[in-house]
C-alpha cells in the first residue's frame, strides 16, 4: 500500500484560460495518476479537476472528491458541480476556500494543470506545507505562471518539479514524494 499515494490535480473550474489541449492533458495526468499506481483527490468540481477525475475512472482508479458543499444536495443544486466522475465524495462544508485546504492536505502531493485564483491558493497551501508539487507547462493559466512566482524569497525548500509530458511528470513527483518519505 506504500505506493498508493494521494495526488492531488488542482486546476481551473472554468476553461477559458487554458491551453486548447488542457482537457486531454487533464484527462491523461489522470489517467497516469492511476496507472502509476496511486490515487486521484479533486476539488469535486468542473473543468481540469472534472477531465482528470474522469480520466482516472477510464483506466479503472479511484477518485475522490472534495466539496465545498455540505451535502450530496447542496454539492449539485447549490454548487451546480458534477458527481458522476468521483468514486468517494467528502462533504466539507467548508466552501471553496476551506475545500481547497482540506483536499490539499489530504494530497501527498499537489499536479497544477491551468488553473485560475483557487489553483493559485491551492498551489500556495501546497507550497507553505512543503508539499511536493509537479506543474504541467504549457497547460495556460496558473501553471504557466509558477515559474515566475517562485524567484522570490520564501522560507523552506522547493519541491517543485515541471514536465510538459503527463506520464513524466506523474513519474517525477511520485519520486519526489518517495524522497520525503522516511
Amino acid at each position: 500500500m506504500d505506493n498508493h499515494f494521494k495526488i492531488a490535480v488542482s486546476g481551473a473550474a472554468q476553461l477559458e484560460v487554458c491551453s486548447k489541449n488542457a482537457t486531454k492533458l487533464a484527462r491523461e495526468v489522470g489517467k497516469e495518476i492511476v496507472r502509476q499506481n496511486c490515487i486521484l483527490v479533486t476539488g469535486a468540481t468542473t473543468g481540469i479537476p472534472y477531465y482528470a477525475a474522469k480520466g482516472a475512472q477510464e483506466a479503472g482508479g479511484v477518485s475522490i472528491g472534495f466539496s465545498p458543499a455540505v451535502s450530496k444536495s447542496a454539492h449539485v443544486k447549490t454548487y451546480k458541480l458534477p458527481i458522476d466522475a468521483f468514486d468517494v465524495m467528502v462533504y466539507t462544508g467548508f466552501d471553496y476556500a476551506g475545500r481547497n485546504l482540506l483536499m490539499t492536505r489530504a494530497a501527498d502531493g499537489v499536479i497544477v494543470i491551468c488553473g485560475r485564483m483557487g489553483t493559485l491558493n491551492e498551489f500556495t497551501i501546497a507550497f507553505e506545507d512543503q508539499k511536493p508539487i509537479g506543474v504541467l507547462e504549457g497547460s495556460g493559466g496558473t501553471a504557466d505562471r509558477i515559474r515566475e512566482l517562485t524567484k522570490g524569497p520564501f522560507r523552506g525548500e522547493m519541491k517543485i518539479v515541471y514536465e510538459k509530458d503527463p506520464k513524466k511528470l506523474v513519474g517525477k513527483l511520485i519520486k519526489l514524494i518517495k524522497k520525503g518519505r522516511v
